[in-house]
């Protein structure tokens, strides 16, 4: 795991380029602690950061080069199967220096080009540079694991691992209104939007063939269609689940430095863990409690787990008070605005655990994947319709007239969810997947940003009709799982030079799994069917018996006290909000009257995202 920057062509610039890249660095060096070098010709620049994982000798330092300094590599990443690539090509004559993963995927993309993208079992992006033809590939990871940016300055290209690392090379900075549009209605901005306008995010995916001054994209993989059925039955897809994911957390295990494993007594975490235990002989596990919200801790679950699996189990027990103490240093490492506020929680989780191991393995992809979310069970009940519907519809409404929705409570947040669902059962089913996976509604969004959101070919698969359940689950995949839960964990565990393993991303699995019939993931009140029960004799009953619970951070008793003055001088400040022009000031204005009345409903999310969204400017846009 590592950070990655570079320009191709770059003389075209006009900038101090060895300047511009000891600043991307430095920007990049918890990504990569370890070791920080570039290189710089005539046409090219590339800088690496290193996270030292596999082969952590100075050999394995990059940039790359083989032995001929034809060809170079700078990779962020790992490649899980680059053994059995590596007896494949020392079969064909190829030699090693080096024990690494990197001088593996040197080697076969040499030999292979572009098509060994298709046999690489990993997460990564990487640029593969051959100076003899001053050609160039940049490519991400099928599930966008591996964060990429870009941008095309004329006929130069740059890119990087974060964003803050290509700015030393770009002169101006103007936001994205369209991207801008994005972030306020889900929290997060989806690939390839990026917050600037001269800046992209690669697919998943997605690769760059750049030859001299000749700049192409090209997709080497999609998630399989709906239509394509898995042959077999339910005996039979639950077998192969059940020996794919154990094969994929073995293979995820491989690591010259400490390894262990997330768990916070949900399902996904505890399949995983329970995995990794029987290929471990004193594997580590690691949850973190919340000793002012009981009603949010799951410590007692992951407990019982680590008893039953043997591993030697940490628990960081925090307080709100903890939580408050980090919550800037977590906001301050997003280079572009970011509201999904279980980062913080990601942020201290990866913090904490960092003091015991280098490398955890985690459950991120399973809710996608098997259907684990609430709004998976709404969308499921929706789509059956029926009296119940019809009834809740007329409840809702009721309800929503005499009762006050709010996140901080169990009430109101139930009155809130009602009324979510019940506008939701109004819509097609498209219309419905984006209500429900949105923090604003259209006219809310249309009056702070000045101007309506078209979701346009960009966000392309959000255009398509809802055929079947598994659309909602590919829809999920490619927006909530990319760039909201995925970026989440880079960006916070990054920040703390630790890297995460995702198991479930196993692109073996995820096929597997999107060519199965959604009834073999959901029914009548049962979500992840057929992955609990693949794992039912594997773990305590008690992990079954319960429903799905996150963590809400407190923010609406911070936004009451500790924080009540940061959003006073920074967030419902008349005179920034004016002199910025990017927002409305009369729909900033409400969403404060709204979040301290009775009946905040979404104000306490939306809140957030404006504070995000003035500690980036604060932070990148206006430094």
């Amino acid at each position: 795991m590592c950070g990655i920057v570079g320009v191709l062509n770059h003389n075209n610039l006009n900038i101090n380029a060895s300047q511009a890249i000891d600043i991307s660095l430095r920007r990049l060096s918890k990504r990569g602690p370890d070791f920080q070098s570039h290189f710089i010709n005539d046409e090219v620049l590339f800088g690496h950061a290193r996270l030292s994982i596999i082969d952590t000798s100075p050999d394995s330092n990059q940039p790359f080069w083989d032995e001929s300094k034809r060809y170079c590599l700078v990779f962020n990443g790992e490649i899980f199967n680059f053994k059995t690539l590596k007896q494949e090509l020392f079969s064909q004559g190829v030699n090693f220096k080096t024990n690494s993963d990197t001088e593996v995927l040197l080697h076969l993309l040499i030999l292979k080009g572009e098509d060994a993208l298709k046999e690489l079992n990993g997460f990564f992006a990487f640029c593969f540079y051959d100076k003899l033809t001053e050609t160039s590939v940049i490519a991400r990871d099928r599930y966008g694991i591996k964060p990429l940016l870009y941008s095309v300055v004329g006929n130069s290209l740059l890119f990087a691992s974060e964003l803050k690392a290509i700015l030393p090379f770009v002169k101006e900075k103007k936001v994205d209104l369209q991207s801008l549009k994005y972030f306020f209605k889900f929290n997060y901005i989806p690939a390839p939007m990026c917050i600037l306008e001269n800046v992209k995010k690669l697919n998943p995916g997605e690769l760059i063939r750049v030859v001299k001054d000749e700049i192409s994209f090209h997709t080497y993989y999609q998630l399989k269609s709906s239509d394509l059925k898995f042959q077999g039955n339910y005996a039979e897809a639950k077998r192969q689940v059940y020996n794919l994911l154990e094969d994929a957390t073995q293979m995820r295990m491989i690591a010259d430095v400490p390894l262990g494993s997330f768990l916070s007594g949900g399902i996904d975490s505890s399949i995983v863990s329970t995995i990794a235990a029987k290929h471990s002989q004193h594997l580590n596990t690691f949850s973190i409690g919340f000793k002012d919200e009981p009603f949010f801790d799951e410590t007692k679950y992951a407990q019982i787990v680590a008893k039953k699996i043997g591993s030697n189990h940490t628990v960081f027990s925090l307080t709100n008070s903890d939580l408050l103490e980090d919550y800037q240093e977590a906001l301050d490492y997003f280079d572009e605005p970011f509201a999904d506020s279980s980062a913080l929680n990601m942020f201290i989780l990866s913090k904490k655990t960092r003091n015991k191991v280098t490398v955890a393995l985690s459950g991120d992809g399973a809710d996608e994947l098997f259907s684990g979310y609430n709004k998976h069970e709404a969308l499921w009940k929706a789509d059956q319709g029926g009296i119940k519907n019809s009834l809740v519809k007329g409840v809702g409404t009721v309800m929503v007239k005499v009762l006050p929705k709010s996140r901080d409570n169990r009430i109101g947040d139930f009155v809130r969810k009602i009324d979510k669902f019940s506008r939701g059962l109004n819509l097609n089913s498209r219309e419905r997947y984006v209500e429900w996976a949105s923090f604003m509604n259209e006219s809310e969004l249309a009056s702070l940003t000045k101007g309506k959101l078209t979701i346009g070919s960009e966000m392309g698969f959000l255009n398509q009709d809802i055929i079947s359940f598994n659309d909602y689950l590919r829809n999920d995949f490619q927006l909530v799982l990319q760039g909201d839960m995925l970026r989440k964990v880079d960006a916070m565990s990054m920040a703390n030079s630790l890297e995460v393993r995702t198991p479930f991303l196993d692109y073996r699995l995820v096929d597997l799994v999107f060519s199965m019939p959604s009834e073999f993931k959901i029914d009548k009140g049962n979500r992840k069917k057929i992955l609990k029960d693949a794992f039912k004799d594997e773990l305590p009953p008690e992990i079954f018996h319960r429903g799905k619970q996150g963590f809400e951070v407190p923010l609406k008793k911070w936004f009451n006290n500790e924080l009540k003055q940061t959003l006073k001088d920074k967030v419902f400040n008349e005179d920034i909000i004016r002199s910025q022009g990017f927002l409305e000031w009369s729909s900033v204005k409400q969403i404060e009257e709204k979040l301290f009345s009775n009946n905040p409903g979404e104000a306490v999310y939306n809140t957030w995202a404006l504070l995000s969204f003035q500690n980036w400017l604060s932070k990148y846009y206006y430094d």
